[in-house]
């Protein structure tokens, strides 16, 4: 998801968002300590989402997630 669709959402949509994105990477992670993990590319893209996530909400001036 671009930033400039991060901005569009609303605090509440961007936190829910970033909680599911987090579950979502810790779930890679185990797939890829036990070898199930075809492509490594989604980890990095989840990583990508997740920091545009917190920029956004740090540009809204939010302290904590």
């Amino acid at each position: 998801m671009k930033a400039k669709e991060w901005r569009e959402k609303s605090l509440d949509e961007i936190r829910q968002k970033n909680k599911e994105l987090e579950e979502e990477l810790f779930n890679l992670r185990m797939r890829r300590a036990s070898g199930q993990l075809e492509s490594s590319a989604a980890l990095g893209k989840i990583r990508r989402d997740i920091a545009r996530a917190k920029t956004v909400l740090r540009e809204k001036g939010v302290k904590e997630l």
